[in-house]
């Protein structure tokens, strides 16, 4: 019999260790989810539970969301490109460089569309210190992409091309608008915001091609109702993201879609706490209407 006084007998025994988070969420999806509503309802099943937080459930949905959105979903739309022509003297691009503080550029010959490559900022360098050097070999090819892609296969073409931005085209051939890596990691981990940064009062409403908007979520009510002619209420938000959110009763999901009135939302970029972006079309009973009244009387 060992000695009760012995250092291995005072050696208090080892409690079991307990089953880690991975174990624990392949213990609660075990269940096998039939499809990615399934698999989203067991992640917020699991952030209930406090197997999650808010921060890893936001990003969870996010790499969800990835795989369904597309190009066309999230792009900077043509309207809000900031591009150097290259028919313009150096210091044009000079001040607008200084002015937007972004890295890098579509570089085009007078029109979006006829894009000859993309320019870095730090290229320009070289450029300030002998003129005499020809812009287009500093320039890198630019990659370009169709509206349909989905953000997880763009994602992929990004990193093996080794490229941060792709030039967004549409059915014509025609550039509907650009996005970048950190556009497509935005709507896994939220926005990504540096000192250059700065919110742009002016993009909060933008129509697009095919007749919809991109509309800011933190658009006011006033803002918003004086754009459309609407008539919304701000007695639950002032911002047409909080009302969309009241709409529904939480924070919408990504893809989901609600209408307010005459006013269809479809929700583009959210988190777990907020909505972000939202697309915006008319219901088409009164885009009948208005086409209607555009039709001349018989």
């Amino acid at each position: 019999m060992p000695d009760p006084s012995s250092p291995a007998a005072r050696r208090a025994p080892k409690l079991p260790r307990g089953p880690s988070l991975r174990e624990r969420l392949v213990s609660l999806i075990s269940g096998e989810p039939d499809s990615r509503e399934d698999l989203a309802d067991v992640l917020d099943s699991a952030h209930k539970r406090d197997l999650l937080d808010d921060d890893a459930l936001a990003m969870m949905h996010g790499v969800l969301a990835v795989g369904e959105m597309t190009a066309a979903d999230i792009m900077v739309p043509r309207q809000q490109m900031d591009v150097v022509d290259i028919t313009q003297p150096l210091q044009h691009w000079l001040d607008q460089i200084i002015a937007t503080s972004h890295s890098r550029f579509p570089a085009v010959e007078g029109d979006p569309d006829h894009c000859v490559g993309l320019l870095l900022a730090k290229d320009l360098l070289r450029l300030t210190r002998d003129e005499s050097l020809d812009l287009r070999k500093l320039l890198r090819p630019a990659m370009f992409v169709p509206e349909s892609r989905k953000l997880n296969l763009l994602l992929r073409d990004l990193r093996v091309g080794r490229t941060h931005m792709a030039l967004v085209v549409n059915e014509h051939g025609e550039v509907a608008g650009l996005i970048t890596i950190e556009d497509i990691l935005e709507q896994i981990v939220g926005d990504i915001e540096d000192e250059h940064d700065e919110v742009q009062a002016d993009d909060g409403i933008v129509q697009m091609d095919d007749g919809t908007w991109r509309v800011d979520a933190d658009t006011s009510i006033a803002e918003f109702n004086e754009y459309f002619h609407a008539d919304l209420s701000d007695g639950t938000s002032t911002t047409i993201g909080g009302v969309v959110a009241y709409e529904f009763g939480r924070v919408p999901k990504v893809g989901e879609a609600v209408e307010i009135g005459e006013l269809r939302f479809h929700v583009q970029r959210a988190d777990a706490r907020r909505v972000d972006i939202l697309r915006v079309e008319r219901t088409p009973t009164l885009a009948n209407d208005d086409a209607s009244q555009d039709e001349p009387a018989a």
